[in-house]
């Protein structure tokens, strides 16, 4: 029999907060294509560079520095699987978008990785309050599995989009498909729409 991710909650949870096509979990599965990469925070930098007025690389002391906010925010995998209640705590995108604000054209942003992962996100759903930087999931350090020393948690869409290991952000005047979206994911992946994949 086929391990089973997915740990149904005993209490309802309201439907509203649920989309199409997905089973909730109490756990938090870790997915992920190929090792988990080992970083050493002391040599780790952050690049913010494409369509910026000024290119920008931080260190992982300053990154963290910045001013961070807790977010509490459902996440829905590509999988099927939703976890309700998670909390984050990181550095908001729009601290870093101020620290290095893009051109006026920009319109568009590739999250880039550690091992040549990335993923395209409109710059204006990175632009919501609730998407930030993460380091701290549920009062703990993020455990390597599950993107640390830094993820991208952007909470309106499939979670593939809140790519773990983050190395960077590059603004585009034009969508380009990352990682994830070359290899057959949909290019936004809005879960009410169920935007899984690139023939949906």
């Amino acid at each position: 029999m086929a391990f089973d991710i997915f740990s149904r909650r005993r209490s309802a949870a309201d439907p509203s907060r649920v989309p199409p096509g997905q089973v909730l979990t109490d756990k938090w599965p870790v997915l992920h294509y190929g090792p988990v990469p080992r970083v050493d925070p002391a040599r780790w930098t952050f690049r913010v560079f494409g369509r910026v007025e000024r290119p920008v690389e931080l260190s992982y002391a300053q990154i963290t520095a910045l001013p961070k906010r807790t977010v509490r925010c459902d996440i829905h995998c590509v999988t099927q699987w939703s976890r309700l209640d998670n909390s984050f705590e990181g550095v908001p995108f729009l601290e870093v978008y101020k620290l290095a604000p893009p051109l006026a054209d920009a319109r568009f942003v590739v999250v880039h990785a550690e091992l040549g992962f990335s993923t395209n996100v409109p710059l204006q759903d990175l632009l919501r309050d609730d998407v930030v930087f993460a380091y701290r999931h549920d009062g703990q350090d993020l455990t390597p599995d599950h993107g640390w020393p830094l993820r991208l948690v952007v909470p309106h869409l499939y979670f593939w989009k809140s790519a773990k290991w983050v190395r960077g952000i590059e603004y585009l005047t034009r969508d380009r498909a990352g990682f994830w979206e070359q290899n057959g994911y949909h290019m936004r992946g809005d879960p009410w729409r169920e935007e899984r994949y690139s023939d949906d």
